[in-house]
């Protein structure tokens, strides 16, 4: 059995995808000798997640006992009794009394008359006899999965012994099927009652989009566009054994389904539902494939479509299980999205098509008409195409872009080769709206086809623009593309704008050239402007101000201001590559924040509103670098990594996402997770050439080693940062803020002189483009190079004045470091008592975990904490001197009224001291008592006295 185990052990990395917290509450459990039981809906993964952790205890467990029960045989008594203690029974049958080893081994071997109702004491203590005798020898892991299946005789021996284990060293891990959360608690609630009293349920919940896509790529099923994998998240309901079937039977079938249509479903899957579809009425049937066509399904759509006995018809199949009996509202709903995906792929293709003629007039929307119209036709029709048009451009409109997408598909599908739009032209609009959907893959694979032909010049760049959009910050991975669509293009101007200004991103993100992208975007602002498009210079004009930003160039608020004039276009406007875009970059780059967070969270909310997923996914990666800027580092955090999710799910930006999401890691979360997001997002830059992200990707992994401790690591990061941005001619220091951390990193790793000069040089570009708070970072970073130096005074002096001035600039963050800083120069200054640097004052530890907490800092807040303690294990200062009359206390009464005699508060004692404010006071009234006095005052004047003689 054991043996068993470990072969499965071998893939447990995708065999326990997305089930981490469910798998890692179970190994505790276990871990701690407790029991689990999991429980969820069939193909939920259960059988999976056990045969992991069985595999896994096997290596340090003598004895595992095993049963796998199957529905065809539960009728057999004793069976999984059998399975269990049958290959131990030898072992154990010395141990047992002997009325109990016959009663078991009758039950066993059905060799005698045992029966529950015969031998039912005995054999039940039988079983139980027998699991402490192996546990006698050692710890023993009883796993049994598909409990309902269990035959009941052996359901009920094995309950009986599990409730009267105790202490004894036997685990049970077990699984059941159950059904939905609503309707499970009876079905579980029974077997946790023959479970041993200390049994964790854990249950099994469906998989999100993104763990059915990883499970997908993990068994080889990694070629699907993520449209499908959208598609097949939704049809399966998240269960994983659904998603891979359905995988398996699209990877398999030679044509894809057609837009608009839902996936097929393999056989092995509509066996599952068929059973139960197969007890409906003939018009139920029709009526629920009716249902199944229609996106929101109501009684009285049903009733629109022709549908008269809807409310009975769907009874009935509530009734069998195939339509949920709570339904919220007036909806139709399935009991699994599976049901309605093999009830349509089950009928035959006249029946859909008439299911959605009948919808195609009873739906209210214009969109879910002309849907259901082009479902309901075969061939070309320049009607139908125009009516898909029509609502393509709604659901760009409402914000749909990837609705839009898929109507515009069925439009071309439906359009006459001769017709006007033509079908190719609308096959790349629906390519478009692709990309701004965050669907690339799609968008790429349509494009590709329409350039297999040779069509119209305007059709064939458009076609190439988006196989360059669509490989993202890969761009290099397109070079080929740029050739052919000048070519394309010819001498139109407005069809060279379009990839003037493409060649203006080639040449940022694979060159690093910004003065070359510049001029790029520039003379496609020109060309767009020739031909009156409006929209294309817009896009130009927008990455010109944003390069000359990031340059540090003097003409990059005239240039905001052109790309901001009307008349505007309003995609471009809130596009993460408009103008607004280039405003919020120049904003934060000038210290207004305030300004920055107003102007993002508009952004933010109109593509949202637009559907516009790629720039989603930007603007919450600006919004969390706001917050990050403003010390809101748990509000940051989690920008950033819904930022990162989304870019996961949709394959957008992911290197970009993992460096802000690094940055903020280290701000407000976890270190060790920092620096591993950033070595991604540094990895993921590098594979794609992007050299605009690589800088950023290296001084997000140069920030998080510097807080983790590794100064050397940031010292290479960083030194690579340099390089980078001094080859793409990058100046402007607000542009990645690395310089402070670069030059703190060099007097760690005792460079200062090395730190000095890239204060120095950075802070000329900052004095010339009046980057306050990149000064007052500076400002900071020489206190410590002064430090260093044994300029004590003059860098405390500096830090004062650089915490105010980032404090008055809103950088809340960066204030608490230097307040950070202060404390641990003012308990470094020589001659300074250890722990000089705790008490209350705006230098202090005190002041700098105040800070930090307000800022929900905790890795830095963590620091401060380590930082005290390493004082606090220092040996105590020799107190001061003290008037005889002290000479008779002990040596903490002693250096408490020392204090006392110094004008020190009794919480700025504790401080000093390291104790408890109660516990200064019960060491003065000590002192009291001891002196014969009653207060401090008398305290004061025994100093007094001292000084005076």
């Amino acid at each position: 059995m054991r043996r068993d185990f470990a072969e499965s052990a071998g893939r447990r990395s995708d065999l326990v995808i997305g089930r981490e917290e469910s798998f890692g509450a179970a190994r505790e459990q276990l871990a701690r000798g407790g029991s689990v039981l999991l429980h969820g809906p069939a193909g939920i993964g259960k059988s999976t997640v056990l045969r992991t952790l069985a595999a896994e205890h096997a290596r340090t467990t003598p004895t595992v006992l095993r049963c796998s029960a199957t529905e065809s045989e539960s009728h057999l008594p004793f069976l999984a009794l059998a399975d269990l203690l049958g290959v131990v029974l030898d072992q154990v049958s010395d141990a047992l009394p002997a009325a109990q080893r016959t009663a078991l081994e009758s039950a066993l071997t059905g060799r005698g008359e045992s029966t529950l109702q015969r031998d039912g004491l005995a054999l039940r203590l039988a079983v139980l006899s027998a699991l402490r005798a192996l546990a006698a020898e050692g710890p023993v892991l009883v796993v049994a999965d598909d409990l309902q299946w269990l035959d009941p005789a052996s359901a009920e021996l094995l309950g009986f012994a599990a409730r009267r284990l105790g202490d004894t060293p036997v685990r049970l891990l077990c699984a059941v099927r159950t059904e939905e959360p609503r309707a499970e608690g009876a079905e579980y609630d029974r077997h946790l009652r023959a479970s041993p009293p200390d049994t964790r349920a854990v249950r099994l919940g469906p998989l999100t989009r993104a763990q059915v896509s990883a499970l997908l790529d993990e068994r080889g099923y990694s070629g699907l566009p993520r449209s499908t994998v959208r598609d097949i998240h939704r049809t399966s309901g998240g269960n994983p054994l659904f998603a891979l079937e359905l995988g398996r039977a699209l990877a398999e079938s030679p044509t894809p389904p057609r837009p608009g249509e839902p996936l097929p479903v393999p056989t092995s899957l509509r066996a599952l539902v068929l059973t139960r579809l197969e007890m409906l009425s003939d018009e139920a049937r029709r009526t629920l494939l009716v249902a199944s066509a229609g996106a929101r399904p109501t009684p009285a759509l049903l009733h629109a479509a022709g549908r008269e006995n809807a409310e009975a018809e769907t009874a009935q199949a509530a009734t069998l299980g195939l339509l949920a009996t709570d339904s919220e509202g007036p909806a139709v709903r399935f009991a699994h999205p599976l049901i309605s995906a093999a009830l349509y792929a089950e009928a035959p293709a006249p029946e859909r098509r008439a299911a959605h003629a009948a919808l195609s007039t009873a739906a209210s929307d214009p969109i879910e008409r002309a849907r259901h119209l082009a479902l309901a036709t075969t061939g070309t029709d320049p009607e139908v195409a125009a009516r898909l048009a029509e609502a393509a451009a709604l659901a760009r409109d409402r914000g749909a872009p990837s609705v839009a997408a898929s109507l515009g598909l069925l439009a071309a599908r439906h359009t006459p080769p001769d017709s006007v739009p033509g079908p190719d032209e609308r096959r790349v609009t629906a390519a478009e709206d692709a990309i701004t959907a965050g669907e690339p893959d799609l968008a790429r694979d349509v494009a590709r086809e329409v350039l297999t032909r040779a069509g119209a010049p305007g059709e064939r760049v458009r076609a190439w623009m988006v196989v360059i959009e669509a490989a993202g910050q890969a761009i290099g991975d397109v070079d080929a593309a740029f050739p052919q669509a000048l070519a394309d293009a010819g001498d139109d101007p407005r069809l060279l704008a379009l990839v003037h200004y493409q060649l203006a991103w080639r040449s940022l993100v694979v060159q690093g050239d910004f003065a070359q992208g510049r001029e790029e975007a520039a003379h496609a602002a020109r060309l767009a402007a020739e031909a009156g498009d409006r929209r294309t210079e817009l896009l130009a004009l927008a990455f010109q101000a944003q390069a000359e930003t990031l340059m540090g160039h003097p003409s990059a608020p005239a240039t905001i201001g052109r790309a901001l004039a009307e008349p505007q276009d309003a995609r471009v406007a809130c596009h993460h590559n408009g103008a607004g875009s280039s405003r919020f970059r120049w904003l934060v780059m000038n210290d207004r924040l305030a300004e920055a967070r107003t102007a993002v969270t508009g952004l933010l909310r109109e593509v949202r509103r637009r559907g516009m997923a790629e720039s989603e996914v930007h603007y919450l990666r600006f919004l969390a670098e706001t917050e990050l800027h403003s010390g809101h580092c748990g509000r940051a955090l989690e920008l950033a990594r819904e930022s990162l999710t989304l870019a996961r799910d949709a394959g957008i930006g992911e290197g970009a996402g993992a460096m802000q999401a690094a940055l903020a890691e280290a701000a407000g979360g976890d270190v060790r997770r920092a620096v591993t997001l950033a070595r991604e997002a540094v990895r993921r830059t590098e594979e794609d050439g992007d050299a605009v992200y690589l800088s950023r990707a290296l001084a997000a992994l140069g920030h998080a080693s510097l807080v983790a401790g590794d100064a050397e690591g940031a010292v290479r990061a960083l030194c690579r940062v340099r390089e980078l941005e001094a080859g793409a001619g990058i100046t402007d220091p607000a542009r990645g803020r690395w310089q402070g951390d670069l030059a703190e990193a060099l007097v760690r790793t005792g460079a200062p002189a090395e730190a000095l000069d890239v204060i120095e040089v950075t802070r000329a570009h900052a004095l010339r483009l009046g980057r306050g708070s990149v000064l007052a970072v500076l400002d900071r970073a020489e206190a410590l190079v002064r430090a260093a130096r044994g300029e004590h005074r003059s860098a405390l002096t500096r830090l004062a004045s650089a915490r105010e001035r980032l404090a008055g600039l809103g950088y809340g963050l960066e204030e608490a470091r230097a307040a950070f800083a202060l404390a641990e120069l003012r308990a470094e200054r020589p001659g300074r008592a250890p722990g000089a640097g705790t008490g209350t004052g705006t230098g202090s530890y005190d002041e700098a975990a105040r800070l930090f907490r307000r800022c929900r800092a905790l890795p830095w807040l963590r620091q401060v904490e380590a930082a005290v303690a390493a004082r606090s294990a220092e040996p105590l200062p020799a107190p001061p001197a003290v008037p005889d009359a002290l000479a008779g206390l002990a040596s903490m009464e002693r250096q408490v009224a020392a204090l006392v005699m110094e004008g020190a508060t009794n919480r700025e004692i504790a401080g000093r001291l390291f104790v408890s404010v109660k516990t200064v006071e019960a060491t003065l009234t000590r002192v009291y008592r001891k002196l014969g006095i009653r207060s401090r005052v008398d305290i004061v004047r025994l100093a007094a006295g001292r000084r005076e003689e």
